[in-house]
């Protein structure tokens, strides 16, 4: 029982640093050391780009080298630095043919590597067996693992499959509305805003936030702290 309890207060999480999440998720952030499950909601679903950013945000606030695997050639390197990951700390695979198969044999290998900050993969299926494995191998390696969910239709039934991930995330764009109210015909400048779904997460209930997308430090912001931040106040944080 000592064992256990040990092994329990040295689990790491991430927190968001957004208390409503916070306290949400056991812990008081993101667990890890385990495989979560990320994928875009509605349209957006095949290209998974919220989904991107969102991991790619939360991984520029882990220190290390990041492998990234996808089925084919269209990850977009700018894109994760506007989110804070620098392309340079991120190692590339293209898994090429037999491309379902390749890239979790790559995320696999790369655990047995503990050097890594995190090991993303783009995968449109994913069994119980293969999410256990990735489970396991990131319990044991202690780095954290993605699955990005990619499909051509929203309704496609192996979207909710079950798995062994830790946490299951949709997220969502949202209109970000006008950035000044005396400027109402002004759309586009605002920050982007998601609507982040976690359909589950071990130890907790399901719930629903909507934030700020993130920003250059791979942070989120409530979307209500946005509204009623005047353009000023947030101008100083920012440069702050």
């Amino acid at each position: 029982m000592e064992r256990k309890s040990d092994a329990k207060a040295a689990i790491a999480v991430l927190p968001f640093e957004i208390d409503a999440i916070d306290r949400h998720l056991p812990g008081g952030g993101l667990r890890l050391g385990g495989l979560h499950d990320v994928a875009d909601a509605g349209p957006g679903l095949e290209h998974g780009t919220a989904a991107v950013l969102m991991v790619a945000g939360i991984l520029a606030r882990l220190p290390g080298p990041v492998l990234w695997v996808t089925e084919q050639r269209d990850l977009f390197a700018p894109a994760l630095a506007h989110v804070g990951l620098d392309p340079n700390r991120v190692l590339h695979v293209e898994a090429g043919r037999d491309a379902a198969r390749s890239v979790l044999v790559a995320m696999e290998e790369g655990l047995r590597h503990p050097g890594f900050a995190g090991i993303v993969g783009e995968v449109r299926r994913l069994d119980s067996t293969a999410s256990r494995r990735l489970q396991l191998a990131a319990e044991t390696s202690g780095v954290t693992v993605f699955t990005l969910r990619r499909s051509r239709t929203p309704d496609d039934p192996a979207l909710m499959t079950p798995i062994a991930a830790l946490t299951r995330w949709r997220i969502a764009r949202q209109s970000a509305g006008p950035p000044l109210p005396h400027a109402p015909q002004v759309r586009g400048l605002a920050p982007a805003v998601w609507r982040i779904d976690l359909i589950r997460c071990r130890g907790a209930e399901p719930a629903t936030w909507s934030v700020e997308a993130c920003d250059a430090t791979g942070h989120l912001r409530l979307a209500a702290d946005v509204a009623h931040r005047s353009v000023a106040k947030g101008h100083r944080r920012r440069a702050g």
